[in-house]
């Protein structure tokens, strides 16, 4: 049965003290609910509503404290094993294990905690957002206030360059513009009107008479009563959608957990036949109680957190040379289990930067990309068009000192910024043409005639030209004729479809088009004329050319999401943007699939989302919960989702993504807070880099684990082997711990330490209820286990009888350490060991001569062998613990090559053998 929820925005409701769906509501009447006037509010009862409604602050939640935080530690399955053989350890008197045992449960915590410890900051981050004063009429006079002061019912003074301080209604509209980017992820500043829009269920970016906290006006002069403020705005939705966001479990730590299960489950069996067979031979119950917790110091890796630790922060290290700063450990290697990427358009996948693309002159299309610049910017009748535009432009664009782009000066409207840059590039100097060509007059854009016109001089002191740029639609009926490079003819029929054509095509690929016209008048005829008389003079003008501006997809990605999908992981778009540009951008960068609507997402049920999310490659038109639904249905697919965005309105869904990426450059604060990792560059490719190292991470945990859990099953089937043969307890409790830290941890973390192997890229992600130990590996590990404990026995026995008990015990020890020396080797290698590979991980060596030496010393070492419970031993007795351990690797040398002759195809990269 499908299961339903209720999707309505938290704004189509009236929030405390507002209106319902205020942009579909009159002026007057909203004013009239609100209680307010155009004099605004009194003072007095400004100050009533700010104790009703409270301060205009977003509402926070306390973090976890540290104590809590080193508590949680000990939650594990594995941990909660070991605490309790330090417990019984301790009731028996054995203090020394007691100690050391909990010593390592403490070290373990604080790697965890350090690990873990990364405080909860996105509120914070989008509280110091917020403006910090406003400016309001109260009483029919003007004040700054401080922001937080501000209630339903104030009237806001808006200018080009202010911070929205709440979301607000708007009275009075003078040219108005706001960039939304932030919070809608369209990339057009968006023109504001005092009309209401027609439909009450308008997505967010088409409520064009409100204005939003936390957006900035661009241009104009705007005044609204503010309708919500604190956690009732749309700022303060999203501030409850991150702390509803669930904080998912990475897949290793669910692999790892059930790891724990698993061996606490071998544990426990194991400890009970020891148990019952000791009861059954008459053994002292301390001794078994001793022995048992042997057993569980045998089947538990005391250093596998220490291990998995020091591996995510090498790859962290790894990564952060690509440009991704990972902010917590796992986040690697979550990264290398992606199976989507779902992305923000805005910023992301392109360069969040209006930019010039295409110049269309005389019916010809001449497109504008890094390669061309120079030459398409080189013919005069380019050039005249941009000068042209630039004439009726305010913009100033200063380029950096490398051309690049970076360091560039821009300051104006972002569409005219886009033109002035082209035209810079092209090395137009906008202030020198501005100061040579003076500007008489002007007619400012306006979002009901979107055309902006300028009078500047002309080199005959007679003349003047009136530069225009605007909408083609609105233009196109203001033209007489049409520039066609050479000459200028008639604007006619033909020309008005050839030219139609050209603007459909551009806007197909989701460019914004603007017509560049102009017209030489006497000065006479335009001097001393008013607005409405200047506008009537916007007549009868040359079509010089058409501008086709779009957000520009970054260079690098198309070849990312390419390289992504060699990997078997998919790429999603999810935007707030219009569904034309985003299907446009998505063709072009190779996303693939139907482009749907944040309607769409509202109509389906969450298991209809669910079943139909994997065919769609672009969500277009989407609020912040959209994204948090969108990438909880592919969760419910089974699918690693990493998620990247920028703007404030990605934050939520970063948080929610098993991996939350954001724009380390162009991110807001909040969406660098929400996320796991901070892209340094802003390059996608940064991302797919790391999946590679993600990857190998996981293949080196994968190897350590075998390592292991081979030394803990052999530990196991020794202890107990010994118990039903009834031969002499092998280790102390002491020796299992020197066995399973001290020379299981350095082999272990310099397994973690390995090269990516080749082809790491070019398999598909695997599952997300993968395990760590699947059904071939736990059979190898138990072949391993078994040899290890059949040869570590023999030695126990043979050498009972041939010396003592201390000698038996310590050739018995020192052949088991030994034999995970060899299984080292054995489990890094996929082929054969004698080849070029194994010698290529200098740390590895080192580690196995160190525990080598280490080993030497506790045997040999009298306080060494006091500590330990040792015996030394003669260089005869040396020889056959060295030559027990060899015939672990002459048996895995004849297992590959059998494994090998029966299977066509080379074995997986995941080090399966």
């Amino acid at each position: 049965m499908s299961s339903t929820t209720d999707h309505t925005h938290a704004t189509d409701t009236a929030p405390p003290g507002g209106v319902v769906a205020p942009w579909g509501t009159p002026v007057d009447e909203v004013v009239s609910q609100l209680g307010s006037t155009g004099a605004g509010l009194s003072d007095a009862d400004a100050a009533q509503r700010l104790d009703r409604f409270g301060p205009n602050r977003l509402a926070s939640t306390p973090p976890t404290p540290l104590w809590k935080r080193f508590i949680d530690q000990f939650r594990s399955v594995l941990v909660a094993v070991l605490a309790v053989g330090a417990v019984l350890a301790a009731a028996v008197g054995d203090l020394k294990d007691a100690i050391v045992i909990g010593s390592v449960l403490v070290i373990n915590a604080i790697l965890g905690v350090v690990q873990e410890a990364r405080a909860e900051r996105s509120l914070d981050a989008l509280k110091a957002m917020l403006s910090a004063t406003a400016r309001v009429r109260r009483g029919g006079e003007v004040h700054d206030v401080d922001a937080d002061s501000l209630v339903p019912g104030d009237i806001v003074l808006l200018e080009a360059g202010d911070r929205v301080p709440a979301d607000a209604r708007v009275l009075l509209c003078i040219d108005g513009e706001a960039d939304e980017s932030s919070l809608t992820g369209e990339s057009l500043a968006v023109d504001k009107t005092d009309e209401s829009v027609d439909d009450a269920g308008a997505p967010l970016g088409d409520r064009s008479c409100m204005v939003w906290m936390n957006t900035t006006i661009t241009r104009g002069r705007i005044e609204a009563v503010v309708t919500a403020t604190a956690m009732s705005t749309e700022m303060g939705r999203i501030a409850d959608l991150l702390t509803s966001a669930d904080d998912t479990e990475t897949p290793l730590a669910r692999q790892l957990d059930g790891l724990g299960k698993r061996l606490a489950g071998v544990a426990g069996v194991a400890m009970v036949t020891y148990l019952v067979v000791g009861l059954a031979r008459g053994d002292k119950l301390s001794d078994i109680i001793g022995s048992a917790i042997g057993l569980a110091v045998a089947a538990v890796p005391e250093g596998l957190p220490a291990v998995v630790t020091v591996t995510l922060a090498l790859g962290v290290h790894q990564v952060a040379k690509h440009g991704a700063i990972a902010k917590n450990l796992s986040s690697v290697e979550t990264l290398g289990s992606t199976s989507v990427i779902c992305s923000d358009k805005t910023g992301t996948l392109t360069m969040n930067r209006m930019s010039a693309v295409e110049v269309q002159v005389g019916g010809e299309r001449h497109e504008v990309t890094d390669a061309t610049t120079a030459s398409v910017t080189a013919l005069p009748t380019v050039k005249s068009v941009l000068e042209t535009a630039t004439l009726a432009s305010d913009a100033v664009v200063t380029i950096g000192g490398n051309g690049d782009g970076v360091g560039d000066r821009e300051v104006g409207d972002p569409t005219e910024v886009g033109v002035v840059r082209l035209a810079a590039r092209s090395g137009i100097d906008a202030s020198a043409l501005r100061a040579r060509r003076e500007r008489l007059a002007e007619v400012p854009f306006d979002s009901g005639r979107k055309f902006m016109a300028t009078v500047v001089t002309t080199d005959d002191p007679s003349t003047v030209e009136i530069a225009v740029k605007g909408a083609i639609d609105r233009l196109a009926e203001r033209c007489a004729t049409v520039a066609t490079g050479d000459s200028t003819v008639a604007f006619d029929d033909a020309w008005h479809t050839r030219v139609n054509t050209g603007v459909e095509a551009a806007a197909s690929q989701g460019r914004r088009v603007l017509a560049v016209c102009r017209k030489l008048v006497p000065r006479s005829s335009v001097d001393g004329l008013d607005q409405k008389a200047l506008i009537a003079q916007v007549s009868d003008l040359e079509l010089v050319g058409l501008i086709g501006l779009a957000d520009p997809p970054r260079p690098e990605a198309g070849e990312a999401i390419a390289t992504a999908h060699e990997a078997g992981i998919s790429v999603k778009m999810i935007t707030g943007d219009h569904p034309a540009t985003a299907t446009a951008i998505a063709r072009e960068l190779g996303i693939s699939g139907e482009t749907v609507t944040g309607h769409d997402v509202d109509v389906w049920t969450d298991d209809e989302l669910t079943e139909r999310v994997e065919g769609v490659g672009v969500f277009a038109r989407v609020s912040p919960e959209h994204k948090l639904r969108i990438v909880r249905a592919l969760q419910g697919q089974g699918h690693v989702t990493a998620m990247t965005g920028d703007g404030v309105n990605d934050a939520p869904s970063l948080k929610q993504a098993d991996v939350g990426v954001a724009m380390g450059i162009t991110g807001t604060e909040v969406s660098k807070e929400a996320a796991d990792v901070v892209l340094a560059d802003d390059q996608l490719k940064s991302i797919v880099a790391a999946v590679g190292q993600g990857r190998a991470i996981y293949d080196n945990i994968v190897t350590f684990v075998r390592f292991q859990v081979a030394t803990n099953v052999g530990a196991i089937l020794t202890l107990v082997g010994s118990q039903l043969i009834g031969l002499p307890k092998p280790f102390a409790a002491i020796q299992l711990l020197w066995i399973n830290i001290i020379m299981d941890g350095p082999p272990a973390m310099a397994l973690g330490t390995d090269a990516p192997k080749p082809g790491v890229m070019s398999r598909i992600p695997r599952a997300r209820d993968a395990v760590i130990l699947n059904r071939h590996r736990i059979t190898v590990l138990l072949m391993h286990g078994v040899i290890m404990a059949g040869l570590t026995l023999g030695i126990l026995g043979w050498a009972e009888g041939e010396y003592d008990r201390a000698t038996a015990a310590t050739m018995a020890f020192t052949a088991f350490v030994l034999l995970q020396i060899v299984n080292a080797l054995n489990v890094r290698s996929v082929g054969s060991i004698f080849n070029r590979a194994t010698f290529t991980n200098r740390w590895l060596w080192a580690a196995l001569g160190a525990v080598s030496l280490l080993q030497i010393a506790v045997v040999e070492l009298k306080p060494m062998r006091e500590l330990f419970e040792t015996h030394d031993l003669t260089l005869a007795q040396w020889g056959i613990c060295v030559a027990a351990a060899l015939s672990l690797g002459v048996f895995d040398e004849i297992r590959r090559a059998v494994y090998h002759s029966n299977t066509p195809e080379p074995a997986p990269i995941h080090n399966l053998t």
